[in-house]
């Protein structure tokens, strides 16, 4: 039995935030936002920063004793998307070190996050977790020694690449048509 968040409020609150997230970047994905809807959407994306912003300089990582595991990964998710703000990535990132080294946060939000955070900042990623999807279909971000990239991803309970590939390019694959314009997107291979 899981034991109720301290904060159920911001759980709540996270939760409604991300699912709003989710449903405007499934949009963008597929192109169907024109470009009003596109500037609304980096907006909001700021204005769910500004809250998670908020919550993390009052709670620390908003975890899940805090908010609860759907909570935590709504927080997280904030975080990942928040490619506009390096610097707020980078401090989410440490914050959730800390809550991982505490057992209240996933390992794999912080691989992902701190690859994001390394993408953002132009440096190259650590865990093979970032990819772009375009016309010519998915490629990785950028990788610091791809040589032992299957270690390090086993080292924090990712599967084999080749695997987290295959997943994303089913994912993308049935939305492409021969007439499409190429789709840069940022996504993340688990």
């Amino acid at each position: 039995m899981t034991a109720e968040p301290l904060r159920p409020d911001l759980a709540r609150e996270l939760l409604v935030r991300a699912a709003q997230s989710a449903a405007r970047r499934a949009k963008r994905v597929r192109n169907h936002l024109d470009a009003v809807q596109l500037g609304q959407d980096r907006h909001t994306d700021h204005a769910d920063a500004k809250v998670l912003r908020r919550i993390l300089a009052e709670h620390d990582w908003p975890g899940h004793r805090l908010v609860g595991p759907d909570a935590a990964r709504a927080a997280w998710s904030i975080a990942l998307h928040a490619d506009s703000e390096p610097d707020f990535q980078r401090a989410a990132t440490t914050l959730l070190k800390r809550a991982v080294q505490d057992d209240d946060a996933r390992i794999q939000h912080w691989a992902h996050l701190h690859d994001r955070a390394l993408v953002n900042s132009g440096r190259r990623q650590e865990f093979g977790t970032q990819l772009v999807v375009n016309a010519a279909g998915v490629e990785l971000c950028p990788l610091r020694a791809p040589e032992s990239l299957d270690q390090r991803r086993a080292a924090v309970g990712l599967p084999p690449i080749a695997v987290a590939l295959e997943k994303v390019r089913r994912r993308y694959a049935p939305d492409r048509h021969a007439g499409d314009s190429p789709t840069v997107v940022l996504a993340g291979a688990a």
